[in-house]
């Protein structure tokens, strides 16, 4: 007896342990799936909402009912995915954490969404198909609910695979596939297609240029001066009145630009008087802040933190207003075939469907959008806050910049070439005389060898180069995967019809 008793007690905290540890697993499995759980309830209420929101014939109720749905499901993804390009680094600065970067974001993106978003669609889709009368109504419908769908997939399989990718070119590509599957090649817009391809290669370069001369000029004011307090007190000030200046500009052209529409001259004065009046708030701010710090980095990049905030959020706010929109446009056009009789009609997106793409936005950010926040904030490139800075300021700049000379440019392919640029400067900056081997390096076989790979083995690499590559892939591909997509989506609902 008193041998077996030690065994059958083992046995019972085997049993026990075993059995905590498959409960473990069930709480893990069950967490797992409780977003999508919520996001199911959430594109159930949306059919019912969008059921309710437009009286329509029985025939098109079906129609109308997936038409909500599939747009609710595009709004969870561009809060999933698109809004990660703007908080994420301020999140990889250390100067918000993800949970307030959400909260922050989320409210901010549904103001603008809600409050200035909904802009006309003066052609369908930004003009990347030219309908006429050879285009039936029912073909029209199907062309949008297919590129709609599509778009929204890709932004999904984007956001799985840890890939920022720009929502509006989703769009474009879905919108491009469907309509030739519809009604063929004449139907597309092509000079409109050349340009968006071209900003594909402008908008990251132009992003990251922007903000490498950005934070060079920090780098070269500030950090190498001397006195780094008597330095922050004279040049922080005018950075946080440039960065009011350029984002009272970008709120004039694009933030705002349904309820207010003002003149070149209007933008440029309010743009002046901005930068003045926080340039001059800003020296007994920063002075006052500089009091309690040492010239170290960490104390003197905290007088970033609060531009920092500001800046992401007004971009949170600009990007609801405007590319949560141009999103649902597809939607909003679904709903106009209801209305109107000419499928060439302009398209004004209604105030029930801004409401699915601002609370799918929000909650598809609280509910998926941290995975990719992370990536963007912290495995690219080490961020702080005044490089996470350049790369706002970088982003409004670029996006007057490119609006002002008429160029198609990402808000997306902006956020993400700035944080290349500012990566890819530290390693041009990195005092390259610094010995770093890692444990386990293997030595040369002779001596010429070992002098002739001597900058291999002395080179720091900040940028991660396995995301350049993943990132830029994505992006080329993402026009014609979701015009893939969307064509077969297409030729699939003419099948089942």
């Amino acid at each position: 007896m008193s041998n077996s008793s030690p065994s059958s007690k083992d046995r019972y905290v085997r049993d026990l342990q075993r059995l905590d540890s498959q409960q473990t697993q069930v709480r893990t499995f069950l967490a797992k799936l409780f977003p999508f759980f919520i996001a199911l309830i959430f594109l159930a209420l949306v059919g019912v909402y969008g059921g309710l929101s437009l009286q329509v014939a029985d025939e098109n109720l079906i129609m109308l009912v997936t038409a909500a749905i599939i747009g609710g499901y595009m709004a969870l993804n561009i809060g999933a995915n698109d809004v990660a390009n703007n908080m994420g680094p301020a999140v990889g600065g250390r100067v918000l954490t993800v949970m307030s970067a959400v909260c922050i974001a989320a409210v901010c993106e549904s103001a603008g969404a809600l409050l200035a978003g909904g802009d006309v669609v003066k052609t369908v889709a930004k003009g990347i198909i030219s309908p006429g009368e050879g285009l039936s109504i029912a073909d029209f419908r199907d062309l949008m609910l297919s590129a709609l769908f599509a778009a929204a997939l890709w932004v999904n399989l984007a956001t799985f695979l840890n890939a920022p990718v720009s929502t509006t070119h989703s769009i474009v590509g879905g919108v491009l596939g469907a309509g030739i599957a519809a009604a063929g090649f004449g139907l597309v817009n092509w000079i409109t297609m050349s340009k968006i391809a071209a900003s594909w290669v402008i908008s990251p370069v132009f992003g990251g240029i922007v903000a490498a001369v950005l934070l060079l000029f920090i780098q070269l004011k500030v950090f190498n001066a001397e006195d780094r307090i008597k330095a922050s007190k004279r040049w922080v000030p005018i950075l946080i009145g440039l960065m009011a200046g350029a984002f009272s500009a970008y709120m004039a052209m694009k933030g705002l630009k349904k309820i207010w529409r003002p003149s070149s001259v209007e933008i440029t004065f309010y743009s002046l008087f901005s930068f003045l009046i926080f340039w001059v708030i800003s020296i007994p701010y920063i002075s006052s802040l500089s009091k309690s710090l040492t010239s170290s980095k960490k104390d003197v990049n905290s007088l970033f933190n609060l531009p920092l905030i500001l800046g992401v959020a007004l971009l949170s706010f600009a990007h609801g207003a405007n590319d949560v929109a141009n999103a649902i446009g597809p939607l909003a056009a679904i709903v106009s075939t209801f209305s109107d009789t000419s499928v060439a009609a302009k398209v004004s997106i209604p105030f029930w469907v801004m409401v699915i793409g601002a609370v799918g936005l929000a909650l598809g950010l609280l509910l998926f959008g941290p995975k990719l926040i992370h990536t963007v904030g912290d495995q690219i490139t080490r961020l702080n806050a005044p490089r996470a800075y350049c790369v706002a300021l970088a982003s409004a700049t670029t996006v007057l910049i490119a609006t002002t000379l008429g160029l198609p440019v990402s808000s997306t392919h902006i956020a993400i070439g700035a944080i290349f640029g500012v990566g890819f400067l530290r390693e041009f900056l990195e005092n390259p005389n610094k010995r770093r081997l890692r444990p386990g390096h293997q030595l040369n076989a002779t001596s010429s060898d070992a002098f002739g790979n001597v900058n291999a083995r002395l080179r720091r690499k900040l940028v991660r180069r396995k995301f350049v590559l993943s990132i830029a892939a994505a992006w080329v591909i993402t026009v014609p995967a979701s015009a893939t997509i969307a064509a077969i989506l297409f030729f699939a609902l003419h099948a089942l019809i």
